[in-house]
């Protein structure tokens, strides 16, 4: 059966000499893997440069019950992103986004305010001065966070309080294990929930305070949702920002 397909691309993985796997998260089933024609001609370099990582595409897909992937029929991009794929530090940011949401988009129903939070995600991050980019992918995985109910409880928050990591709230003594952000480590969490991609760009930091947040927000994803270690992009992003 064809079915429309709204898709945001993850990855794309080497299966044979005739076909790759995209994977991808469709607004219409949720998590998905397409067979998509694979070689070395004009076609297949237009396609590759179609399913880049976070391409927002729609397509038909022949869907059949009982299969775990499906044949993908004539793609095309709903919206064009020179701003990502033209530029390297926004083309790092996304496919650090696109890995980690390999990771965290797991099997099970669509979620509509996912896909519409990541899609209006990457019109940003595409739109966007470069130099406004920096906080980017913190602003977006907090933001994410809250979608997927896990997002840290600021409302009791006092200066000098540290976050706990394992209980999602802040305390006035550190507890007793060793998930803990310092008092003020704890701060920019509360920074962190204030930030929109309006205003993001206001916050300055230096490089290792950077990595340093993005490291206490993996840890943060990996307590609570999915194991977010190994990551193939990071370093690339890191040598970057």
């Amino acid at each position: 059966m064809k079915q429309t397909l709204h898709l945001i691309t993850l990855r794309t993985t080497r299966h044979n000499e005739r076909h790759n796997i995209l994977s991808a998260y469709s607004l219409e089933a949720g998590r998905t893997a397409l067979a998509v024609s694979a070689g070395a001609g004009k076609s297949a370099s237009r396609m590759r440069a179609l399913l880049m990582p976070l391409s927002i595409v729609e397509c038909e897909a022949d869907v059949r019950p009982g299969r775990e992937v499906h044949t993908m029929i004539q793609p095309r991009a709903m919206v064009t992103l020179h701003g990502i794929h033209s530029n390297p530090v926004k083309s790092a940011i996304a496919l650090f986004l696109a890995e980690i949401l390999g990771k965290v988009l797991m099997d099970g129903p669509p979620e509509e305010l996912v896909w519409r939070y990541v899609a209006m995600s990457i019109t940003e991050l595409d739109r966007i001065e470069t130099a406004r980019a920096a906080n980017f992918h913190a602003v977006f995985l907090y933001g994410l966070a809250g979608i997927l109910g896990i997002a840290p409880d600021t409302g009791e928050y006092r200066r000098g309080m540290v976050f706990d990591m394992l209980d999602a709230r802040f305390r006035l003594t550190p507890p007793l294990h060793s998930h803990f952000l310092s008092a003020a480590d704890s701060r920019a969490v509360i920074t962190l929930s204030r930030l929109d991609y309006s205003n993001m760009h206001r916050w300055k930091m230096s490089k290792s305070r950077r990595r340093e947040l993005l490291d206490s927000i993996l840890q943060y994803y990996t307590l609570h949702h999915a194991q977010l270690t190994s990551l193939k992009s990071l370093d690339v992003l890191r040598s970057l920002m």
